[in-house]
Parts: structure tokens; sequence; C-alpha cells
């Protein structure tokens, strides 16, 4: 198996969700263990900042690097051609991504305390993201929130017109007016799972 493998095995694929996860609930203890006393407030707002960050990264690396950039956009293309593969990001790509571009400047701007506690929140939030977008795609749901994002990134995958990049939340697309009242009926290539 290769390591930039885009399309991972069952294996591979729930690995992805494994390290990430014990890496968060390893993060999370480092700081419960060691944020001094007095200064947990701002060490676990950056974890909210880091949190509401992600949501800002996924809708540019969904919006400008999926669907603009080569070849990122060719990939992507795969996932709307087969939108129940296990294609995703490989492990190491994006553990290394969230290590260059956000742990190691905020490592060099503060220190590893405050640098692990916005990672921590990033981390979650690419989590939220993996589990989010693997849900809309496989899970069968009551919920109306998993419901509504189902919807959403329906849109995304059948309108045409581009839009609807936000998975775990369309507060970007809203804001940056990247959501469309579909005009025409929905096509669709194949159906998501409901």
């Amino acid at each position: 198996m290769g390591l930039f493998k885009l399309e991972h095995s069952k294996l591979a694929y729930v690995t992805d969700f494994a390290l990430y996860s014990l890496t968060v609930l390893g993060l999370l203890a480092y700081l419960i263990a060691f944020v001094p006393s007095g200064c947990e407030l701002p060490v676990f707002g950056l974890v909210f900042l880091g949190l509401v960050g992600w949501t800002v990264i996924e809708y540019i690396l969904h919006r400008f690097v999926l669907h603009g950039l080569r070849p990122f956009n060719r990939w992507h293309a795969e996932h709307h051609q087969r939108p129940t593969a296990l294609i995703c990001a490989p492990t190491i790509l994006s553990a290394s991504l969230i290590v260059i571009l956000i742990f190691m400047p905020a490592l060099f701007a503060t220190d590893v305390l405050r640098a692990s506690a916005l990672t921590l929140g990033v981390m979650t939030g690419y989590l939220s993201y993996a589990v989010t977008h693997h849900a809309i795609h496989h899970w069968r749901s009551d919920s109306a929130w998993l419901k509504q994002r189902k919807r959403w990134h329906a849109l995304h995958h059948h309108v045409n017109q581009p839009g609807y990049y936000g998975v775990t939340s369309g507060f970007w697309d809203y804001l940056l007016a990247s959501k469309h009242h579909a005009k025409k009926p929905i096509q669709r290539t194949k159906q998501l799972t409901p």
C-alpha cells in the first residue's frame, strides 16, 4: 500500500480515524495534565480558536484547492464520480500539513502548550469533518443535523453550479455567497445513501 494512495483499503481508512482520535485524546490529556492553574480559559480558548479555524480551512481547501488546483481537483473529481469509495487524503499528507502549517508556526510564535491547544482545535475540527463526511456518504440516520448535512452535500455533488463547499458547516458558504439555490432540478449521477 502506497503512503500517498487516495483510495484506501478498509483497514487504512479506519486507521486514519483511529490515529486522529488517539492524537486528539492525547493532546487533550496533555493539556489537562499540564495547563497551569489559572490559565485554563486562555489555553482552551486557543482550542476553540483552532476549532473555528478549521471551518475556514475546510472551506478554503474544498473551494479553492479541491475544486481549483491540479492535481487536487482531479483527485477530488474522482470522489465526485464515486462518492461511496473510500477516497480521502492520505494520513501522512494531512498529518504532515497540520504539523507544518499549524503546530510549528504556533510553536515558534508561542510555546508547546499553546501550540498544542491550537493544534488540538484544528485536529478536532478535521476529525469532525472526516466523521461527518463519512457519515454523509455511508450512514443512515434519523438525526436532523446529519440529514441537513447530507442534503447540503448532495447539492454540492449534484447541482450544475459550484457551491455548498462546507461539509461540517454552511456558515462560510452563506457568508461568502457560495451557497446557491438550485434553479435546475438536481441531476444525480449516483444516489447517496439516505
